[in-house]
């Protein structure tokens, strides 16, 4: 059976619904998305995606009444993803929620089983995952921005130019000045997350403890777009930085990163 959230079956118990950015394939690679991918593997939540390309967010997103994410000044809402629908609880009336931390907090007090927020840390890591956001990933945004809109289709290319030149890859003095700026915030958060060794307690791989959480899931979203987008130069670098730590995160992330 067909529904405006996705498909589902009269036999089959109704799934979660994630909605996804379709790129050339069908491998995710947004990170604010992959944060809600880890969660839903990590806690075992059966769901399907739907894959929509980016000039239909605001037409498919609105359709099925979920809350946008900001509006503008002019009074519009604004419409981004992710975006999940949760009608397990009931069919008719399905949970819709946007952003990715609103989607996290509310998978972790709907679905507690296997938690992503280890009793006494939500609000050390709002502030690891803001800072993440906000901070770590800047210096790779003129790399890996003009990278990901050539990956989107053509179609979806040729509306967000409006007939403008294609995004400009760094290339040059220019791209080695970002990635040595990225590799700053790597080598600053290396040597934060070092100090969990001190004390006994973690190897300091993962941000909090022995365990992925919801910090770890932040980090690795960023590591995905950069071996997704740039993986023969990118993540080739990367991946050696601060004697191999961040690939070895990555590989603790592993085991979550089916694509539903």
């Amino acid at each position: 059976m067909s529904s405006r959230y996705g498909t589902s079956s009269r036999n089959m118990p109704p799934k979660l619904v994630l909605y996804d950015v379709r790129g050339h394939g069908a491998q995710p690679w947004m990170p604010n998305i992959w944060r809600i991918r880890f969660i839903l593997n990590f806690k075992g939540l059966p769901y399907e995606t739907v894959w929509i390309e980016l000039q239909d967010v605001e037409r498919a997103l609105s359709h099925i009444k979920a809350p946008p994410s900001s509006v503008r000044s002019d009074g519009r809402p604004v419409y981004t993803l992710p975006v999940i629908v949760d009608p397990t609880r009931n069919p008719h009336s399905p949970i819709i929620l946007s952003n990715s931390n609103t989607i996290a907090e509310y998978l972790e007090d709907t679905y507690p089983a296997r938690p992503i927020f280890p009793q006494g840390s939500r609000a050390v890591q709002a502030l690891f995952v803001h800072y993440i956001q906000e901070v770590f990933s800047k210096p790779l945004l003129p790399i890996l921005v003009p990278m990901s809109h050539h990956q989107l289709p053509h179609s979806t290319q040729t509306h967000f130019r409006g007939g403008q030149a294609p995004a400009t890859t760094l290339v040059g003095p220019q791209r080695e000045m970002a990635w040595q700026a990225a590799r700053e915030q790597f080598d600053f958060l290396a040597a934060i997350m070092d100090k969990n060794k001190g004390d006994g307690y973690g190897d300091g791989v993962v941000a909090y403890g022995n365990d992925v959480t919801y910090a770890d899931f932040a980090l690795c979203s960023i590591l995905i777009w950069i071996k997704r987008m740039d993986a023969h130069e990118g993540w080739a670098r990367v991946r050696t930085w601060n004697q191999g730590r961040w690939s070895r995160l990555l590989d603790r992330c592993r085991p979550f990163m089916d694509e539903c």
